[in-house]
């Protein structure tokens, strides 16, 4: 058929080398219009992935993912949504190369690949997931004024942005603990954190709801701050993301982690099935988040790196009346890491 067709090169996986030779026998005796070259080569396995086309359409079929273009598939639709670029999938092509000999690639190798695109391209901007309200005492109340970021620290050629700062802001809520352990470098009572490109400010209290739950977090500002530093030059160690309160934007954010919980589906148990080892955590749904202007006005797939959190890309339902992100991948880099002690 291929040789009919005009086909030049037929590259297939090793399950059919051993048709080659009835290929090849017919190919010579035959009379045909072209002499296709076959080739082999291993299938691509992902860890924490299945890449069997049956098992991906029974997922799809029966409702344990959204679709072919659910952020967990991984196909080149699902792949896009969760916010890859075709040059981050190209990079990893070129960097797990082409075997004849059966392996098991480490997914964070791919997600490696766009992390380090992102990281080079994407604006920084700030969101807040679980948001706490913190309520700057001494700020004059009415006031707001902008702050200016890089929006892009690693870009060759610096720009500007202007961010929006008032009284009250949000902070997301596990960077507060009313009586923390030690090494907690984040916001408590007494302790001093820096605001990302605002101001040093101070914990003096916080007060709680009906069910004991902290519902808010007053602090003091050091307006002689500006920017981050304390001019007497001491050390502050924790530095939180932020939003003001009076100009953020109610957000859906969706979480994604791996689709199954076992590393190589090759040491799936005796009598177990695949789908007996999906990952109930692989979607986190999280409303009510608080996000900056900026992404609310974000075209579907625009990338971000949210401060702190990871790197994001509007959903292709994302709306300005109804901001909505996915995850592409966390700040962490384990595979980077990994290879790091390995070449030493």
């Amino acid at each position: 058929e291929d040789a009919i067709e005009g086909v030049t090169h037929s590259i297939c996986t090793l399950e059919f080398e051993d048709h080659r030779p009835l290929y090849d026998w017919f190919i010579e005796n035959v009379s045909v219009p072209s002499r296709p070259r076959q080739y082999e080569f291993a299938r691509l396995n992902l860890t924490y992935t299945v890449m069997s086309k049956r098992k991906l359409l029974e997922l799809v079929s029966n409702r344990f993912v959204s679709g072919w273009d659910d952020p967990r598939m991984p196909t080149i639709s699902g792949l896009r949504r969760r916010g890859y670029t075709p040059s981050s999938i190209r990079t990893f092509c070129k960097k797990i190369g082409v075997s004849k000999a059966n392996s098991l690639v480490d997914v964070e190798l791919l997600h490696h690949c766009i992390r380090d695109e992102l990281n080079a391209v994407a604006p920084r901007a700030m969101a807040v997931l679980r948001p706490l309200k913190l309520i700057i005492e001494n700020y004059p109340e009415g006031l707001s004024e902008e702050i200016e970021v890089l929006v892009n620290p690693e870009a060759e050629t610096p720009s500007f942005r202007k961010v929006p700062f008032g009284r009250e802001l949000f902070i997301e809520r596990e960077d507060f603990m009313e009586n923390p352990p030690a090494k907690f470098f984040r916001l408590s009572p007494g302790s001093e954190v820096r605001l990302k490109h605002a101001y040093i400010i101070k914990c003096n209290g916080f007060d709680k709801g009906p069910d004991g739950r902290v519902i808010a977090v007053r602090c003091e500002y050091y307006p002689e701050s500006r920017g981050g530093e304390a001019p007497d030059g001491r050390r502050i160690k924790g530095t939180l993301h932020w939003v003001s309160a009076i100009h953020a934007v109610k957000a859906e954010v969706r979480l994604y982690d791996h689709l199954f919980t076992l590393e190589s589906m090759d040491e799936m148990g005796e009598g177990t099935d695949y789908k007996d080892y999906l990952n109930p955590a692989s979607l986190e749904v999280i409303q009510d988040c608080m996000v900056e202007p900026l992404l609310a006005e974000a075209a579907p797939m625009d990338r971000f790196q949210f401060f702190r959190l990871g790197y994001f890309v509007a959903d292709q339902e994302h709306r300005k009346d109804h901001p909505l992100f996915n995850r592409t991948i966390p700040l962490k880099d384990s595979w980077a890491k990994a290879m790091g002690r390995v070449l030493k």
